[in-house]
């Protein structure tokens, strides 16, 4: 591994050759000649030829026992990439995960690469001020500019437009006839530097004393892993804030990973109303030349604070002083595709390689996280009680075999009851169903045809406000057919179960005075759309919610009251090992979203399964009690994190030749009685996008290197020849 320091080696004068890490799936560098007067670094991105095409790549680290190789065979590097290279500890992180998750270090540099190949020259800010000419021909419109600019002061074209209240041809004209100069701007900033003595809050004790202790972290400037671990509604971000702004007194940058960063306005509000200005955000709704922007202030140290998703991680820090994971145990920080890294776990491995603090922050922490805060690995900082004074909601059980509703419907009469006073009385009221569309399978009433996924072994998902039946798995949609695509019946398709939607018109008609609003991540829009939607909630314009699982992820609702969840059931049908602790978590966010101010919060769970231990926990708030029973089930099953697994994902379009394929790397295994290989078998989702897939498990002690494992397995593993393919995901989360 890389040794961590910050200054790379120029290559000596008689060293005219350099490996060049290309953004490929490739196992090794590339060897390239230096042309004469050009000097080159490690971690200098360079500019190279490949066949016929030139890309970016990386100069990276030889190895000591590299074979020599005759120069001129060898290609010319074109020319140095104007962005600062990536330091010796960037390469070292890049090296590690390619490393644990057996993926070619190409692969890992292109996530760390990709975001500056398109971002393009930033275009020329042009200002206009007043000169002491007057124009010959007076207008009204043109009176109100001269007004304006009367301060002297340099405004941006459409901005001084804007202020007079006049087209920008008004400013063109006064330019044109000399009244105005034109004069060149600074580059615009990626971000304005927040101010770390803005708002100085006011904290209770228990975030007085974690705040406190990581504040001590971040000036220690060491390595130290915390968990942040509070109710909802306790005021964890406050506490953090306090040790982001001794990262930005000490000029160190800091990190702030969030599983939505796009639709979490309230926190971006949060930090401004602290430091007077918004961090900057990395996500995949900037736009490519802001992004641009963003990468070069991180590099060159401008932007001190930036709040992102997963792919945040790889940005090139200048001096990472602090990296923070909000809602840690969400699922959304695992990539399922490409690299399958899990941003939580390569976040704590940064903050090493970076002598950087790190906090991990939830109100339900993942399993492994609370086993390595039981253990004392990380540091826990507990907030028991909400920062306003309020309770957590208490939670009661509606339990659908007893008083379940009607035929046809899907909102129990006490829950519907409680909904009526908690909007008469002025609350908003929440449904919750982490199911998208209308309805989850379309089938014929007449011959019982289920209308399938071409491509995929999936039901079509109907969602009637688009009018369209859609894959969830590869995209795939078609308009709802009148008559059954196999018996040719005319109106015999029906709809099975709910999603929202279809929640949306039973709650329509159950309170038809109500303002209602269908929060979900696929309806028309996008990230702008639904942060609308989150601001009118807020504002309190909307009386009834109705949210997939988009409604956990740390909103603040300051007007709900009720939160019910209409089938709390539906994470505990299928046999993955995390199911227990996701439905936990998910209901556990969901009913922490009620009576976070003035009002007391209530919540509901609609279940078949009262006396499940999960539904146990909920009901009696015993947290504890449900962390104690999953760690010693994982720990007696021999399931993660007391184990660790290995997925190996063979697809193909031939279903014959991959099933072959797998059989044949399962008879190929390493032998050792420290790894035990499951499979192969069909995968739960056996068919996606017309591939089909098998999947083989591999199960070791936590202690063993299960990467290099696999790593000696593959090398000795027949090739992935024609359509088939070998996905590797070490440490998998999903288990379909």
């Amino acid at each position: 591994m890389v040794e961590p320091v910050d200054s790379p080696s120029l290559f000596p004068a008689r060293e005219r050759m350099v490996d060049v890490l290309l953004p490929l799936a490739i196992g090794s560098a590339y060897s390239y000649r230096v042309p004469e007067g050009m000097e080159v670094a490690v971690g200098d991105v360079v500019v190279v030829p490949l066949g016929t095409r030139t890309m970016l790549g990386c100069v990276w680290p030889r190895p000591a026992d590299a074979r020599p190789v005759d120069l001129a065979k060898l290609k010319p590097i074109q020319r140095r990439y104007d962005v600062a290279p990536l330091n010796a500890r960037m390469i070292a992180f890049i090296n590690w995960i390619a490393d644990y998750t057996v993926m070619p270090p190409g692969m890992v540099l292109r996530l760390a690469l990709r975001h500056d190949e398109s971002a393009g020259i930033a275009r020329e800010r042009t200002g206009v001020r007043l000169t002491d000419h007057r124009p010959e021909r007076r207008t009204k419109a043109r009176d109100k500019v001269i007004a304006a600019l009367e301060d002297g002061f340099l405004r941006a074209k459409s901005e001084a437009a804007k202020e007079a209240g006049v087209s920008p041809s008004v400013v063109d004209g006064l330019i044109d006839d000399g009244v105005l100069e034109t004069v060149v701007l600074p580059p615009e900033p990626a971000a304005e530097p927040p101010d770390p003595d803005h708002a100085t809050p006011e904290l209770l004790p228990a975030q007085a004393e974690a705040a406190a202790r990581l504040v001590a972290s971040v000036r220690a400037r060491a390595f130290q892993p915390f968990l942040i671990d509070g109710v909802t509604g306790s005021g964890k971000t406050e506490a953090y804030f306090e040790a982001v702004a001794e990262a930005i007194r000490q000029g160190r940058q800091t990190l702030i990973l969030m599983p939505e960063i796009a639709l979490t306005q309230a926190f971006l509000d949060r930090f401004a109303r602290r430091f007077g200005v918004r961090p900057a955000e990395w996500h995949s709704a900037v736009s490519t030349k802001r992004r641009g922007r963003i990468f070069r202030g991180v590099a060159s140290g401008e932007v001190s604070v930036v709040a992102g998703a997963r792919s945040a991680l790889f940005l090139p820090f200048r001096d990472l002083g602090l990296i923070l994971v909000d809602e840690e145990h969400d699922s959304a920080y695992k990539q399922e595709d490409g690299v399958h890294y899990h941003a939580r776990d390569m976040a704590v491995v940064r903050a090493r390689l970076e002598a950087a603090t790190i906090a991990l922050v939830s109100a339900t922490p993942s399993i492994e996280t609370e086993v390595n805060a039981r253990r004392g690995r990380y540091t826990r900082l507990a907030l028991p009680e909400r920062f306003a004074g309020t309770k957590v909601p208490r939670l009661e059980p509606i339990d659908l075999r007893r008083e379940g509703p009607p035929r046809g419907q899907w909102i129990a009469p006490r829950l519907a009851q409680e909904m009526a006073r908690t909007i008469e009385a002025g609350g908003q009221a929440l449904l919750f169903l982490n199911r998208r569309g209308y309805a989850p399978l379309t089938l014929c009433r007449a011959c019982g045809h289920r209308i399938k996924c071409p491509s995929c072994s999936s039901w079509l998902v109907e969602h009637r406000f688009r009018r369209r039946l859609e894959c969830h798995q590869c995209g795939y949609a078609m308009p709802v057919p009148e008559a059954c695509p196999h018996c040719h019946e005319p109106n015999a398709l029906i709809p099975c179960g709910p999603g929202v939607e279809r929640l949306h018109e039973e709650a329509a008609k159950l309170f038809p005075q109500a303002r209602l609003q269908v929060l979900s991540s696929d309806l028309a829009g996008g990230v702008e759309r639904l942060r609308a939607e989150l601001k009118a909630i807020e504002d309190g314009a909307v009386d009834i919610i109705i949210g997939t699982q988009l409604v956990a992820k740390g909103h603040n609702f300051p007007g709900l009251a009720m939160v019910g969840v209409i089938d709390a059931d539906v994470g505990l049908g299928h046999g993955d090992p995390r199911a227990a602790e996701r439905t936990f978590q998910l209901l556990h966010q969901v009913a922490g979203r009620a009576g976070r101010h003035e009002v007391e919060g209530r919540a509901f769970l609609q279940t078949y399964m009262p006396e499940h231990p999960v539904m146990q926990a909920l009901v009696a708030g015993d947290r504890d009690a449900f962390y104690d029973r999953e760690i010693a089930v994982r720990e007696e099953a021999h399931l993660p994190p007391f184990a660790r697994f290995a997925a190996l994902i063979v697809s193909g379009t031939d279903p014959h030749a991959a099933q072959a394929h797998a059989r044949a790397l399962a008879a190929g295994s390493p032998l050792t009685d420290k790894v035990r290989v499951l499979g192969p078998a069909e995968a739960p989702l056996a068919l996606i996008r017309g591939r089909h897939r098998y999947r083989l498990l591999a199960r070791s002690e936590r202690a063993f290197d299960l990467s290099a494992y696999v790593r000696a397995w593959m090398a000795a593993a027949p090739r992935a020849t024609g359509s088939l393919r070998v996905d590797i995901d070490i440490d998998p989360q999903s288990f379909v």
